[in-house]
């Protein structure tokens, strides 16, 4: 019944920008924090952004000035812009849900970004 559906993942040249979007359905979206994590190879998977159910905003200092994080609780979307791209963002992203309450976790199957020339 729930589902994170992930879109807007490629391949991209360095410098370039890429928009990730995740649709959620079967939650209260409003009430949940929403975040994009990221793996690369070999790696453990680190949180890139989140933005809470209150609309605050957290980024991972790799990426601050480079990244956006959104939402739209109309239309329970949350969206990562990634610009100025480095070869070292190349990773799988991740969607996340979270309800601090509950402690329901959910997340999506993960989208590739390939940054390389």
């Amino acid at each position: 019944q729930v589902q994170l559906v992930e879109s807007g993942g490629g391949l991209v040249q360095p410098g370039g920008s890429l928009r990730l979007s995740c649709a959620a359905s079967g939650i209260t979206f409003s009430m949940y924090a929403m975040g994009w994590y990221r793996q690369a190879p070999g790696k453990q998977r680190e949180l890139v952004a989140i933005i809470t159910s209150g609309g605050n905003i957290n980024y991972a200092d790799s990426v601050k000035g480079r990244f956006t994080i959104s939402r739209d609780n109309a239309k329970n979307t949350v969206d990562l812009q990634m610009n100025s791209l480095k070869p070292e963002d190349t990773a799988v992203y991740y969607c996340n849900a979270y309800h601090g309450w509950t402690k329901r976790n959910y997340w999506g199957l993960g989208t590739q970004v390939t940054v390389s020339s």
